[in-house]
């Protein structure tokens, strides 16, 4: 697993009300929610990335306003053939 250092203002710290450790995980979750919703990446390989399993990634999309779902309504109706 890859390793980096990432500056933050304490200010963001003191603001998200966290220590390095519990901002270093939500900023790692967020990363991960928005690039699930800009189908970057699988359910799967981001829950990977925030660290956590497959179905508390799930549980988190719904915290963040996320759909769980990738394909669109219209995509649905089409792949059935409606």
């Amino acid at each position: 697993m890859a390793s980096m250092t990432i500056e933050v203002p304490d200010g963001a710290l003191a603001a998200m009300r966290q220590d390095s450790v519990g901002f270093a995980k939500e900023m790692r979750l967020a990363a991960a929610v928005k690039w699930y919703e800009l189908r970057r990446v699988s359910q799967g390989l981001t829950a990977e990335i925030a660290g956590i399993s497959r179905a508390e990634f799930v549980v988190a999309l719904g915290r963040f306003g996320a759909s769980p779902f990738q394909a669109t309504a219209e995509e649905i109706l089409r792949e059935a053939g409606v």
